[in-house]
């Protein structure tokens, strides 16, 4: 597991950057441009560190800015430390999967992420979003603003907890599983690898593996 970055001052974290900045060669590389890269961003800033690039494979995004950074070339050579800022789980394990950099691990000021709870490399903790004791979260996992994770909840790598999840106590995630805007689970309660709990379903058993549910409660909607 990687240690999250250090937390910053409330006079940095409420500082706004008109203007595009230089790469910094102490920071953090962002992969990707696009909405959830720009809440990467504002978290990396918000906990003090400073942002060296911001790089997409989209050339229509070249030359643009994010957040204060201008965005630049994906080069599958770089190394350093990295982030991967793209909100599809079967694009970000992808991304991973050809590069090879230090992942770090963000976690924003106004999260709380209880110190039993563990966090794996390149897994992001938005604002507002709480992980209670024993919790176990994966790789590359995206904890967006206000979801909450509970007591011994176990996360798979790659999965998403949008906006506004909760997941109750000892909930288990399978790899890549996403997790709708308003979601909630129950204790207990498997979700399955790659499968999708649609927005604002209440999932009271367990879902299997690839399947999509919707409703409250969730039922299967599709595999």
């Amino acid at each position: 597991m990687t240690p999250w970055l250090g937390l910053a001052s409330d006079a940095w974290a409420a500082s706004v950057v008109p203007a595009a900045r230089e790469p910094k060669a102490d920071g953090v590389v962002v992969i990707g441009a696009g909405g959830h890269a720009k809440v990467v961003i504002s978290t990396l800033t918000a906990s003090g560190t400073p942002v060296a690039a911001v790089v997409d494979d989209d050339d229509t995004k070249w030359g643009t800015d994010a957040q204060g950074t201008r965005v630049g070339r994906l080069e599958r050579a770089r190394s350093g430390r990295g982030i991967v800022g793209i909100g599809d789980n079967a694009k970000r394990r992808d991304m991973v999967k050809t590069l090879d950099l230090e992942w770090q691990t963000a976690v924003h000021p106004v999260a709380y992420v209880h110190p039993s709870a563990k966090l794996g490399r390149g897994t992001v903790v938005f604002a507002g979003a709480v992980v209670q004791p024993d919790a176990v979260i994966g790789d590359h996992v995206i904890v967006n603003t206000g979801a909450t994770v509970d007591h011994d909840c176990v996360i798979g790598d790659f999965v998403h907890l949008a906006p506004g999840v909760h997941l109750a106590g000892s909930v288990r995630v399978g790899e890549g599983a996403f997790l709708g805007i308003g979601s909630v689970v129950c204790p207990g309660v498997t979700i399955g690898r790659w499968a999708r709990l649609g927005a604002g379903a209440v999932a009271i058993r367990d879902l299997p593996d690839g399947v999509l549910a919707v409703g409250v409660p969730a039922a299967e909607l599709k595999r």
